[in-house]
Parts: C-alpha cells; sequence; structure tokens
C-alpha cells in the first residue's frame, strides 16, 4: 500500500477505495468522466476578472484584491495551491495595504472546478483567516459542494504525481 500524501488524515476505508482505484488504473477515468472540461482562464488578466466576479457575488464587503496572478514558483510540494497575501505600507502619513492572490499554475490547465475551489478558497481568506468552521461554512456557500471538490482535487494532484512516475 503506497502513502498518499494528499490524502493524509483521510479514513482508512476511503483510502482503501483510493488504492484500488490506483492498483485498477481507474483514478485517471473516474477524474475525467466527474471533470471533463476545462477552463479558459488563462492569463494574468483573466484570472483577476474571474476572482472579481466571484468576490462581487459573495463578498461584496470584504477588502479589494489589488493583484491576482498564475505563479509558477507556488509549489504543491510545499503545499501551496493558492496564496493570499497582505502587504502593508507607510505612504504619505497614511498605512495602505494590497491584497494579493497567487494561484499555482498547474490550474491553467485543471478542470475549472479546481480553479475555482482554489479561489473560493483564497477569498475566503479575505473574511477569515484561519481555516476554521466559519472559513469551511463561507467555501462551502461560494461553492456548494466544496468539499468534495477538495477531495477530488487531492485525487488529482495524487493522480498527477503517479503519472509523472511512470513517465
Amino acid at each position: 500500500m503506497q502513502h498518499l500524501k494528499y490524502l493524509s488524515g483521510y479514513p482508512a476505508p476511503l483510502l482503501e477505495k483510493v488504492q484500488k482505484l490506483i492498483a485498477d488504473e481507474q483514478l485517471g477515468a473516474y477524474l475525467v468522466k466527474r471533470y471533463p472540461g476545462s477552463h479558459d482562464v488563462q492569463t494574468d488578466r483573466a484570472l483577476y476578472a474571474y476572482c472579481a466576479d466571484l468576490k462581487r457575488e459573495h463578498l461584496r464587503s470584504a477588502e479589494q484584491i489589488d493583484k491576482v496572478i498564475y505563479d509558477s514558483k507556488l509549489d504543491v510540494m510545499r503545499h501551496a495551491l493558492g496564496l493570499h497575501t497582505s502587504i502593508s505600507r507607510v505612504q504619505g502619513g497614511k498605512l495602505k495595504a494590497k491584497k494579493e492572490i497567487r494561484v499555482a499554475s498547474l490550474f491553467k490547465d485543471a478542470a475549472p472546478e479546481f480553479l475555482k475551489m482554489i479561489v473560493v478558497h483564497e477569498l475566503a481568506h479575505l473574511k477569515e483567516s484561519d481555516h476554521n468552521k466559519a472559513f469551511y461554512r463561507l467555501c462551502e456557500f461560494m461553492q456548494p459542494g466544496y468539499h468534495q471538490i477538495e477531495f477530488d482535487l487531492r485525487l488529482y494532484l495524487t493522480h498527477r504525481d503517479l503519472t509523472k512516475k511512470q513517465a
């Protein structure tokens, strides 16, 4: 039984099902069947507009986002698929804060649900800084089925790693 690094913490019966999908070489087929499409959010400008639309729809009172980009330096190995930062500067006697969201470049080619999950996750941090119940309720509000999509994203990352090793 191989170690499933993206799925640690899930119950053993669920991990056994995943191991069976991997052994039967059905994990890729499961993911393609469940998430057949790809999105057209390919540029940083399009990603910013995508984020702004989601924020406008669900988080009107949250702080403004100054920058949203795909970041090729975000590494799945360091557990960062997306990143939100707040940079504060004193400018003319006033404190100005810039909010940035960075999304790992691997999501340029992922299913639209996975991109939305990452963006929703980072946007939720505008309201809730910790991964607590309120944070996950907000994520579920912005993207119904958030928890299942997050699990499937972990399956996608597992499959991606397995196909890299085989190549």
